[in-house]
C-alpha cells in the first residue's frame, strides 16, 4: 500500500484536476449558448432560402440551372473536413476523422482531396491525405463573411472542374449531448425535387435566372457558414459533456483515494499503538 504521503499528494492532484475540468464545462456551456443560439437563428434562413431557389428553378427550362448543378463522372473529390482546434472534446473529432476513412474507400476509384477547418483534424489527416489548404484561422474571426470566401474558393474549384464532386463533412449539432455526423453534398446542386404544381404564374424581376445567378452563391455561402457554426455548437456542446464525465471520474476517484488514506493512516496509528504497547510490556517485564 502507498505510504500517506503519496496519497495525499493523489488526492490533492486530483483536486486540482477537477478544478480544471469544472471550469472547463461551465465554460463550454457559456460558450455552448451563444453557438446554439446562432444556428438556431440561421437555419430557417437557410432551409427558407434553399425552399426559395427549388420553387424557382423547377420552372427553369434546359440547363438553365446554372454551372453549379453541372453532373460529371466523379474522378476527383474535394472534402472540406470540420474539426475543432482544441482538443479534450470527447469523440468530437475521432468521428469526423472515421467518416472520412470511410468516404476515402467509397471514392477509391477517385482522387480524394481535402480542405481542412481545424486543427485536430489537420493534424491527423495530413499524413494519410493529400490536404489542399488549412483553413484553421477561421474559428480566430468565425463570421459570414470569412467563411464565403473559402465558399467562393470551392466554388470557383468546381467551376474550373479541378473538383467534380465537393462535400462537407462535420458534426450537427443535436443537443449538448448528441453530435450526428454528416456527410452534405456543396457542389453540384442536388437536383430539384418538382411536384405537380411546381410551376406557378408569377411575374419575376429580375428573370428567375438573374435571381438564380444571385441566389445560388449566396445560398452556397449560407450552407458553409452553417455548417462551420453547427460544428462549432457541436464542439461545445461535446466539450461540456466530456468535462462534466471528467468530473464525475475525477470525484469518483477522489472518493476511493480518501477511503484508501483513511485504511492506510488507521494502519499506521495502529502500528503505533501496538508498539506502544509492546515496548510498555517490555519495560514491565
Amino acid at each position: 500500500m502507498a505510504n500517506l504521503k503519496e496519497i495525499r499528494n493523489r488526492i490533492s492532484s486530483i483536486g486540482s484536476t477537477m478544478q480544471i475540468t469544472s471550469a472547463m464545462k461551465m465554460v463550454s456551456a457559456a460558450k455552448l449558448k451563444k453557438a446554439t443560439d446562432t444556428i438556431t437563428a440561421m437555419r430557417p434562413y437557410s432551409e427558407k432560402l434553399t425552399e426559395l431557389i427549388q420553387n424557382i428553378s423547377a420552372s427553369l427550362e434546359g440547363d438553365n440551372s446554372g454551372v453549379y448543378s453541372q453532373e460529371r463522372d466523379v474522378k476527383n473529390v474535394l472534402l472540406v473536413v470540420v474539426t475543432s482546434n482544441r482538443g479534450l472534446c470527447g469523440g468530437f473529432n475521432a468521428n469526423i476523422i472515421k467518416q472520412v476513412n470511410v468516404l476515402k474507400k467509397e471514392y477509391e476509384s477517385a482522387n480524394v482531396d481535402l480542405l481542412t477547418i481545424g486543427k485536430k483534424g489537420h493534424d491527423v489527416l495530413r499524413k494519410s491525405f493529400n490536404v489542399i489548404d488549412n483553413k484553421s484561422d477561421l474559428f480566430d474571426h468565425l463570421d459570414f463573411e470569412n467563411s464565403a470566401v473559402i465558399a467562393q474558393v470551392l466554388m470557383d474549384a468546381f467551376v474550373e472542374e479541378k473538383y467534380d464532386s465537393i462535400q462537407i463533412v462535420y458534426n450537427q449539432f443535436k443537443n449538448a449531448a448528441t453530435q450526428i455526423v454528416v456527410t452534405e453534398q456543396f457542389l453540384p446542386l442536388l437536383p430539384v425535387e418538382t411536384s405537380g404544381n411546381a410551376s406557378s404564374d408569377y411575374i419575376y424581376e429580375p428573370s428567375k435566372e438573374e435571381i438564380i445567378d444571385t441566389l445560388i452563391p449566396l445560398s452556397l455561402k449560407t450552407q458553409l457558414f452553417k455548417a462551420v457554426a453547427d460544428s462549432v455548437a457541436s464542439e461545445h456542446g461535446a466539450r461540456m459533456t466530456a468535462m462534466h464525465k471528467a468530473t464525475d471520474n475525477a470525484k469518483e476517484l477522489r472518493d476511493d483515494l480518501k477511503l484508501s488514506y483513511n485504511k492506510a493512516r488507521q494502519a499506521a496509528i495502529t502500528n503505533e499503538i501496538l508498539e506502544i504497547v509492546g515496548g510498555a510490556e517490555a519495560l514491565n517485564n
